[in-house]
């Protein structure tokens, strides 16, 4: 649900051979169906709606010709922004799939801005939910907890990358993962894949991960509300547990 395969648009696959080896990869790693997502707005790299859509067909026409079994849909990894609201109007942004529902709301790395709240609480108010990609690897988050399970509470969903479950982003990443997880405020777990090398799919090696640590049913619930997205209905969510302070108020 969170992938960057889509040729020569952001930080991911830089043409089309590169985006057949990464369907490839996918294709191996067990996968049949994404979300491609690139960038929008985060400062390097401009992807609206209607251009992601043309792009994602011409896409699926080549894996068509290739014989690579993968069904690309079309999504779009949103930065945070005060203009939001003007930018839907303009119909640039691209909800999962193009249905209205779900989108990829990115903030930036180092923080969570002021008004994320106040977006998050608009965008539910339109019959938009908003799904904050990697919040493991936000700083603010990081240091803060309580601030995710407030925009957990408040109706936001998350998705964990599978590359910080495994602890390829660092053990602090990594440990934050596992604390989402176990306070219910993981929603998905996606890939996050830019390439086939240092970024790939490595969703399979985070679903055994937890499910040493979790169990099967924990892996079952992030692939059933995984596959939920793709058939256009909404993801089972669990309610979430807020962290606990403990001395000098520290996590």
């Amino acid at each position: 649900m969170h992938c960057h395969i889509l040729p020569g648009v952001d930080d991911g696959s830089q043409d089309m051979q590169e985006s057949m080896a990464m369907a490839k990869q996918a294709v191996e790693a067990g996968i049949t169906h994404l979300f491609a997502t690139p960038h929008h707005l985060n400062e390097s790299y401009v992807n609206v709606k209607d251009d992601i859509i043309d792009r994602v067909i011409k896409l699926n026409d080549c894996l068509q010709q290739e014989n690579i079994p993968l069904s690309v849909h079309p999504g779009q990894e949103v930065r945070i922004h005060r203009d939001i609201f003007t930018s839907l109007e303009k119909g640039e942004i691209l909800t999962l799939d193009d249905n209205g529902t779900y989108l990829l709301l990115e903030l930036p790395s180092g923080k969570a801005p002021t008004y994320t709240q106040e977006v998050i609480y608009e965008l539910l108010l339109k019959g938009i939910t908003p799904i904050i990609v990697h919040p493991e690897r936000n700083k603010e988050l990081l240091e803060d907890h309580k601030l995710l399970f407030e925009l957990v509470q408040e109706g936001a969903l998350t998705q964990l990358t599978s590359s910080s479950i495994i602890g390829l982003f660092g053990k602090n990443v990594q440990s934050f993962s596992k604390k989402i997880i176990e306070h219910n405020l993981a929603h998905f777990v996606a890939t996050d894949a830019h390439n086939i090398g240092t970024r790939g799919f490595a969703l399979q090696q985070a679903y055994e991960t937890i499910t040493k640590a979790y169990g099967i049913q924990q892996t079952f619930y992030f692939k059933e509300n995984a596959e939920m997205l793709i058939q256009g209905q909404g993801p089972s969510i669990e309610k979430p547990v807020p962290f606990k302070r403990k001395f000098l108020g520290v996590f």
